[in-house]
């Protein structure tokens, strides 16, 4: 099993920065693609950024320019710098990552518990 540990969600004024990191670990074969999502209330969970192996990154349009995600592979630690934020940013924030399973040949979704970030305006 593959655990995922998120940290650095708070209160914080409009315009303001976080810095969210999530750790895997546990049964760590190889890791692809690792991703923020965010589920406000109310709302689906929606992809917010996402960053493959190879550092390649994909971002939502909302949060484009304002946020940067980025890995530490040595770590298997992905990061989601958050600036500018905005009151619109506001929900618990998931990680996610793909870790490949030998017992069924693909790779498997885990998720982190969340962090909520709380934006004031």
């Amino acid at each position: 099993q593959v655990q995922l540990v998120e940290s650095g969600g708070g209160l914080v004024q409009a315009g303001g920065s976080l810095r969210l990191s999530c750790a895997a670990s546990g049964n760590i074969i190889s890791i692809k693609n690792m991703g923020w999502y965010r589920q406000a209330p109310g709302k689906q969970r929606e992809l917010v950024a996402q960053i493959t192996s190879a550092g390649i990154t994909n971002y939502a349009d909302s949060v484009k320019g304002r946020f940067t995600i980025s890995r530490d592979n040595a770590k298997n630690t992905v990061y989601l710098q958050m600036n500018s934020l905005k009151p619109e940013d506001t929900g618990v924030y998931y990680c996610n990552a793909e870790n490949y399973s030998p017992t069924v040949f693909r790779y498997l979704e885990v998720w982190g518990q969340g962090t909520l970030v709380t934006v004031s305006s």
